[in-house]
């Protein structure tokens, strides 16, 4: 049953490899139609191209990660590396707990100075070139060492957690684990921009004036209780601009980057958080963490029959990811890293579905906001934002399906003028 696991394994990782980048170059190759006369009006040629020549070096660049990528975890998986690292980690220590937290440990910090070129090079020479990068070096130096620290507290908390539940739950590990996780997630959910946010930007309550009387007046109209409206400083790493909805019940927030503030202007802002407030009064908060909880849940049920103690799955599994050795036992942390391989397939369902849900649910908040007189503003908005980003104005239809979590702007745009 190893042997047979090692090759599903190294047939999924091929598979999924040819997916995914033979939808980046069909994305690549995708010919761009000339701009409609309303676009070309906001739109010059010059910016047109540009934005066309940004978003083949991304996915230029993407394509190149993604073959390094698949290159160094095919030979890692295929010529044994995890089975190395499992000894490694037994060797130092015969304590579960802290085996599982060395086995991870390691792969993350080998797989982040890995990534580590690949994340200065988007920083400091792609987005520089296209003129989007703000990133001193300090900057992007203590955001690396701010993302360890989470990962080490946050993660390896939450790992430690699972992987105890694991050693003592034994058959009923996954329905405790879920309900677990879900508790965790809903927390971060609500908590998020109090405590991690902070860390890495400055937020600040969106000063009296103008903007703010219309934002409140516009959320009263809609009956949209709105204590928290917050500006963030994205200015500090990239000239795009962004605004998102976060938290839950009273720990609801709008958060603006100050870039938005300054590309768009006052109705435009207004009709945004029409947006925004949409997505609260359709419950896609909701709605999101829900399909989450359940995905979660089905994950873990799944992986449940491949990690059970002393079975032959679960041996044959460590055994295949350790590159068919036969001398490897069973363990928790072999049989994540197998069980994600094979799991795969399933995930890449579920993203699918959840990307049509989240097309399907910024189409209802755009809708909301055509509702209360704001399409033509909230359109003018996002055409603002595609030139100013530089963002692809004609993606491959198989693309979006495939990877989009919102329309494009032609398919927004059809959308809202359907509701005027």
């Amino acid at each position: 049953m190893a042997t047979l696991f090692f090759y599903l394994i190294s047939s999924f990782l091929i598979l999924n490899f040819l997916l995914e980048n033979g939808l980046t170059l069909l994305n690549y190759f995708y010919p761009q139609k000339p701009l409609p006369d309303f676009l070309s009006k906001v739109y010059s040629q010059e910016k047109y191209e540009k934005s066309q020549a940004y978003e083949k070096a991304k996915l230029r660049f993407g394509l190149v990660v993604s073959i390094v990528q698949f290159f160094v975890v095919f030979m890692f998986y295929y010529f044994g590396g995890f089975a190395y690292v499992d000894h490694l980690v037994r060797n130092v220590s015969n304590h579960y707990l802290l085996q599982n937290l060395f086995f991870f440990g390691i792969l993350a910090l080998v797989s982040d100075i890995l990534m580590l070129p690949a994340s200065i090079y988007q920083t400091f020479i792609l987005e520089e070139r296209f003129g989007f990068n703000k990133t001193t070096l300090k900057v992007f130096v203590l955001d690396k060492i701010k993302a360890g620290f989470l990962v080490i507290i946050l993660g390896g908390g939450i790992l430690a957690l699972v992987v105890y539940i694991y050693e003592l739950a034994g058959s009923n590990f996954w329905w405790i684990v879920w309900i677990t996780i879900s508790l965790i997630s809903l927390l971060f959910t609500a908590f998020y921009s109090e405590i991690i946010v902070p860390l890495f930007n400055k937020q600040s309550p969106l000063e009296e004036g103008s903007l703010r009387n219309a934002i409140e007046a516009f959320a009263e109209k809609t009956g949209f209780r709105l204590n928290n409206i917050y500006t963030i400083d994205g200015s500090k790493r990239s000239t795009k601009a962004n605004a998102y909805f976060s938290g839950i019940g009273p720990k609801k927030r709008i958060v603006l980057y100050d870039t938005l503030i300054n590309d768009l202007e006052e109705e435009e802002l207004v009709s945004v958080l029409a947006h925004e407030i949409g997505h609260y009064k359709k419950k896609h908060t909701i709605v999101g963490i829900s399909l989450s909880i359940v995905q979660t849940g089905i994950m873990l049920f799944i992986l449940s029959f491949f990690i059970s103690k002393d079975t032959e799955i679960a041996t044959s599994l460590a055994q295949a990811v350790a590159g068919n050795d036969e001398q490897i036992k069973a363990s928790f942390y072999l049989g994540i890293i197998g069980f994600s391989l094979i799991y795969s397939p399933i995930s890449l369902l579920f993203g699918l579905f959840l990307n049509y849900v989240s097309r399907a649910n910024e189409y209802a908040a755009d809708s909301f906001a055509a509702k209360f007189g704001q399409a033509k503003t909230l359109s003018s908005a996002l055409i603002k934002l595609t030139v100013n980003n530089l963002s692809k104005v004609y993606p491959h239809p198989i693309y979006i399906f495939f990877y989009y979590s919102h329309p494009s702007l032609m398919q927004r745009l059809a959308g809202l003028n359907k509701t005027e």
